[in-house]
């Protein structure tokens, strides 16, 4: 088998979004062929609250390399896992790849800062490399929380800077979806020509929901045993998505009528991971009288697993896309798995409308971008009334599992792996090239 080392600062049991990533293309990599190591950070150095449960769905024979990182107590002087754990994760690289024969270094990010590690490997021990873009790195736009010097400011200024040097040696570029490299493309035309570019979204995994029952947990901010019409909207909120956020609250504000005994839960939607009032959604819903009484949120991110019983538990799953058109949202394959009818406002471009209405799993609102995003408040109500018919007559065998087959995690790693061999061509015959000039 080849290896690939996949370069994961944080893994559970950090209960951050991007450890899925590496946790699934991990699990299903050797079945073509790639044997994995997970190189990351200690949790020990971990900030956020760490989720044992999840280590339960990590592969038992996975091999995970685990450093340490600069700590954050009793000074914080940096935060950034990628940061950091920069030295110690360099140093276990450079180790790794002079005393095994490696085939690939591949770098999911965020944390950014850490896909330096790629150029600096190839350069010292020749190994290929590619970066994954769970999120995009340079961000023209501004941030909510961005003030003058602050480490928004700082990473947004570094950016441009920072990303020509990592992508400078790339044998591959990957995404969630194209649009999240496309402008990578853009700044750096020479990948066109010299990388290889994959779209792969998160996928779905069965076995994550199998091991909801397995775990033992249950349900605890709310209990669907009433009359009430429960929606979940469990995992971050973007800040791209607050327009569309505001448009669905001001169209169920002039629709008061249409929404007695409804609730949506946003779990995890707060303005950090561990604040128990760092209320985003409550302001908005107060601001149009929906606070308690169809509006609710848990600020704080809750374990996984957590996320997967409340889904489950509730009669419905929403899903509220950003203005990008880039945002393809995860949710939307853990709601088709959890057989739960899903409610989706998207941006019309987003690769999940298309996983919705293939497998016909839920309905969508769609809309064009900034300019159209006030459609929604014109619309919404009536496209709630309709979901409510489909979720009054959904079986979650009218969900077509073939198409969904498409993205599952098997699936989305099985094209990785495709992407991973044409890269290694690649950059073999590169270098077969460059020895018959010399």
């Amino acid at each position: 088998m080849k290896k690939i080392i996949i370069v994961a600062p944080h893994f559970p049991p950090s209960n951050l979004a991007a450890v899925h990533r590496t946790r699934l293309f991990a699990k299903h990599l050797p079945k073509f062929g790639w044997e994995p190591i997970v190189v990351t950070v200690h949790h020990d150095y971990y900030e956020e609250e760490l989720d044992w449960d999840l280590v339960e769905l990590v592969p038992e024979d996975l091999r995970i390399e685990r450093v340490s990182a600069l700590p954050t107590e009793p000074f914080r002087i940096v935060g950034n896992i990628g940061v950091r754990g920069f030295v110690p994760l360099l140093r276990r690289l450079l180790r790794l790849t002079k005393a095994e024969d490696i085939d690939f270094l591949y770098l999911p990010i965020p944390p950014h800062f850490a896909a330096l590690l790629g150029p600096l490997v190839q350069k010292l021990r020749g190994v290929p490399y590619g970066i994954d873009y769970i999120d995009p790195w340079v961000q023209s736009s501004w941030h909510p929380d961005e003030r003058l010097f602050n480490k928004h400011w700082f990473a947004r200024k570094l950016a441009p800077l920072l990303e020509p040097l990592a992508v400078r040696d790339a044998s591959l570029i990957t995404g969630v979806a194209e649009g999240y490299y496309e402008d990578v493309l853009e700044r750096n035309p020479h990948l066109r020509t010299q990388a290889v570019t994959a779209a792969m979204p998160y996928g779905g995994e069965t076995d994550d929901h199998r091991a909801v029952a397995s775990l033992g947990a249950e349900p605890y901010l709310f209990r669907n045993d009433d009359r009430t019409f429960h929606l979940v909207y469990a995992g971050a909120l973007l800040p791209k998505a607050m327009d569309p956020l505001d448009r669905v609250f001001h169209s169920i504000a002039e629709h008061r009528a249409r929404f007695d005994d409804v609730c949506f839960h946003f779990i995890g939607t707060g303005t950090s991971p561990d604040d128990p009032k760092g209320y985003k959604v409550r302001p908005v819903a107060e601001q149009y009288g929906l606070w308690e009484s169809v509006v609710r949120e848990h600020p704080p991110r809750i374990p996984y697993v957590d996320a997967l019983v409340h889904q489950e538990e509730a009669d419905a799953v929403f899903v509220l896309g950003s203005t990008e058109p880039h945002y393809t949202p995860s949710k939307v394959y853990q709601g088709v798995l959890a057989e739960k009818p899903i409610l989706a406002v998207l941006h019309e471009a987003s690769s999940a409308c298309k996983v919705l209405r293939r497998t016909g799993a839920g309905r969508v609102l769609d809309f064009g971008g900034e300019a159209d995003v006030d459609a929604i408040r014109e619309e919404f109500a009536e496209a709630f009334s309709e979901f409510c018919q489909f979720a009054d007559a959904f079986e979650a065998e009218q969900i077509d599992v073939s198409a969904f087959n498409a993205y599952s995690a098997r699936s989305v790693t099985e094209e990785l792996t495709d992407a991973l061999s044409t890269a290694l061509r690649g950059h073999d015959s590169q270098n077969t090239d460059s020895e018959s000039r010399n």
